[in-house]
This record gives structure tokens, sequence and C-alpha cells, in this order.
């Protein structure tokens, strides 16, 4: 038995990590940079980005979180050094993407219950309707580029993966630019322009990213063929499903706790959900750095497993915890401290930015518990444990932090935007408590 110290694992999870980093902030980027832009447009078009991309991203998570099973399921063939095994793992991931992009796009080109929840206007259901709409023709891209991210990431390749993100992320700006100001005979698209430049950039992003797959020689010895040359397998979907389906349902839930926060805040106005958005981008920013540690940690502790090597797999999971803990905690000190020039970065605006300032007051706490659940969530799926955590998800994120969050904002003294972020706070500080007590039970379990 191999004793694996604390700096030992630090060692190893950087390396996988800092890619993971880098190719999740190119993404995150993306939302990013439509929302500098958006807010210098108009607070309308801020607002119907903020609807717009939460509808995208509430349908995208949910069904990349099912394709992201390949992660765990080809980790495991990697460690036990079956690579054909992780290839047909991947390949029949593609097929899942090709078959869940089907509802996920009609979904997207008809937006309306997210715009009736939001209740919204018609001119403003419009503009969201301007943006999901190119979104509909990326999501097929997004979704076969998921199942690549998942499988370069599980066999320790994810460098690539961000070397692609990084790629989409070049065509973006100049594109978002164009489209969303206009130039020379270009029109002035404003929030369209944004759906429109994500459309084309995910769409290379993913050929580029094929194109890795038949020229790369590390992938080769995997005998991956080309996704025509294939067909379903019933029985590798009916194990990717098993595994996906509540591993989507987690991330579903996790991200539509706070996706439906900015459905409900756009009943306060369009001001509100404006500085509801420049926190939320900050956050979501803050969470790239505990998903990297989160997947470096879930990548490790799989192949550990199928090597059989129970003892390292524990160790690994308990350090990335520890190492969570002390980065979430320095990060979300320095982010509350600083909120007032950040918060300035986003917009000049002074009714925004007193909006968004009051809710990054719970950035500190809200992170902390963000970044410790991720981790355990992670660590869980290696373990193929999906189910619990998922449901221990609805209560604490849907159950207090939507339901909580409502009623804080809209009951008898309701204190507005404020109130779902106390709210989720706590739901997420709950989730990990939860989490971390049934990861240690799989730990005991798996000695």
């Amino acid at each position: 038995m191999t004793r694996i110290r604390f700096i030992d694992s630090v060692r190893r999870l950087v390396p996988l990590a800092w890619p993971v980093l880098v190719g999740q902030i190119a993404v995150m980027m993306f939302s990013t940079i439509d929302t500098l832009m958006m807010g210098r447009v108009s607070p309308e078009d801020l607002a119907a980005f903020a609807v717009g991309s939460a509808a995208y991203v509430t349908i995208f998570v949910g069904l990349m979180g099912v394709i992201l099973a390949v992660g765990p399921i080809a980790g495991r063939q990697f460690g036990a050094q079956d690579l054909p095994g992780a290839g047909s793992s991947f390949v029949q991931a593609q097929w899942l993407s090709v078959l869940l992009c089907i509802p996920g796009c009609l979904a997207l080109w008809f937006p309306d219950p997210f715009t009736a929840l939001a209740h919204l206007d018609a001119a403003q259901a419009d503009k969201v309707r301007a943006y999901t709409r190119p979104e509909a023709f990326a999501l097929p891209a997004a979704l076969l580029f998921t199942a690549f991210r998942g499988f370069s990431t599980a066999v320790s390749r994810p460098k690539a993966v961000m070397a692609m993100q990084l790629t989409g992320l070049a065509a973006k700006v100049p594109l978002n630019a164009v489209l969303v100001f206009g130039w020379g005979p270009i029109p002035a698209m404003g929030v369209a322009g944004c759906g429109v430049a994500t459309a084309i950039a995910l769409i290379g992003q993913a050929a580029v990213a094929m194109l890795l797959l038949r020229r790369d020689a590390f992938y080769r010895p995997f005998r991956i063929p080309h996704l025509w040359q294939t067909r379903p397998h019933w029985g590798e979907l009916a194990a990717l499903v098993k595994l996906g389906l509540p591993m989507g349902g987690s991330i579903l839930v996790e991200v539509t706790g706070f996706t439906f926060m900015a459905f409900f805040i756009a009943r306060l106005g369009a001001t509100p959900v404006a500085g509801h958005q420049i926190a939320v981008n900050l956050v979501a920013m803050m969470f790239m750095i505990a998903l990297a540690m989160a997947t470096a940690a879930g990548t490790l502790v799989a192949q550990h497993l199928g090597a059989d090597e129970k003892h390292e797999a524990r160790t690994v999971g308990r350090h990335a915890m520890t190492l969570a803990t002390l980065t979430a905690a320095g990060v979300g000190a320095v982010v509350a401290f600083a909120r007032e020039p950040i918060v300035a970065l986003y917009t000049s605006n002074a009714a925004t930015a007193a909006a968004a300032l009051p809710l990054l007051v719970w950035v500190w706490f809200f992170h902390l518990g963000d970044a410790l659940q991720t981790v355990a969530a992670y660590v869980l799926r290696a373990y193929q444990v999906a189910t619990l955590p998922m449901i221990i998800y609805v209560l604490a994120l849907w159950g207090l932090g939507i339901g909580g969050g409502y009623f804080l904002a809209f009951g008898q003294n309701g204190v507005g935007a404020v109130g779902f972020w106390q709210a989720a706070t706590a739901g997420l500080i709950t989730a990990a408590l939860l989490l971390s007590l049934l990861l240690r039970r799989v730990f005991n379990e798996n000695r």
C-alpha cells in the first residue's frame, strides 16, 4: 500500500486541473463577453440575455450531465488499461449526444415556457427568442464537444480540450463585436448577435475537435472510428444512461437552482435582473476553479478504482476536499472585499451597480459551499454513486434554495433579489455538508 501525502496529491491534481480551469474560463468568457457587451447596449438587452442564457444553460447543462457519464466509465477503463473499451464508450457518448440534441433543439426554438416563467412582455420575449433560436443550431455541436471533453479528460488529456475551448473563444470575441454592435454593412443585432456568434464559434470548435481525434497520435490506441461508421450499441448506451441520468439530474438541479433565480428576479424589473446577471457571471467564474479541482479529483479517483487501488482513491479524494476548502476560502475572501472595483468593470450604470453590490456580500459563503459540494459530487461519481446526490440536490437547492428564496424575495417584507442569494447560499452549504457525509460513508465502504 502506497502512502500518498497531501503535497503528492496536489502535485497530481494540479497538472490535470489547470488545463480544465483555463478551458472552463474560456467557456465562461463566452457569457462574460456577452454580459459586458449587453451592459453597454441597454438594460433591456442585458435582461433578455439573462433570461435567454438561463434557458440555454438549463437545457444544455441537463443534457450535458447525461453525456458526461462517459468520464467515470472511460476513466475506469483507462485505469484498467482497456483503451479500446474507453474508445468504444466515447463513440456511444457521441451517439447519445446526437439523440439528446433533438428535444434540446426544440426547446430552444420554442422558449415560451421560460419567457412565461419570467413574466416578460411581448417585446422582451421576442428578444429572448432572438437569442435562443441561434443557440438551437449550436446545441448539437456543443453536446458532441461535451462527449469529447468528458472522454479526453478521463484519459488524462485535458490540454487537448483546453486548446479547443481557447480556439472557440478566439472566434467568439470578434464575431460578438461585429454582430452585436454592427460593422460596415452588417447591422447591429444586439442580443441576437450574441446567439449567432456563439453558434458559429461552437460549431467551429466541435469541428476542430473531431479533426484532432483523427490527427493526434495519442488517440490511435483507442481505435475510435468515424461516428457514421458505427451504430448505437444499446447495452453501452444503457450503461451511460443509467449513470448519466442521475448525474444529469444532479447537474440540472444544481444549475436550475440558479437559472430559475433569473426567471423570478426578472419579475422585479430589468435593473434587478441586470445586477443579478453580473453577480451570477462573477460567481460562475469563481466556480471554474472548484470545477477544475473536482474534474481532476474525479479523474484520478476513477483511474485508481479501475486499477483496483482503493486506498489511493480514498486518499486522493480526501486531499481534493481539503484543497478545495482552502482555495475557495481564499478566493471568496478576495472577491468579497474587492467587490466594488470588480462590479465597476462590468458596468458604468449606477443603478445596475447598486443592484449588484448587495448580492456580492454573500459570495464568500456561497462560493465555499459551491466548491465543497462540487468536489464531493465528482468524487462520488467516480464511485458511480449518483442517485442519492441527486435527491440531496433537490432538497437543498430546489427546496431550501429556490423555495426559501421565493419566500424571502416575494413574501411579506420581501427583500427582493438578496433573498434569493441568501437562500441559495444556505442551500449550497447544506448540500456540501450532506454530500461530504455521504462521501465519508462511501470511503468507509470501499476499503
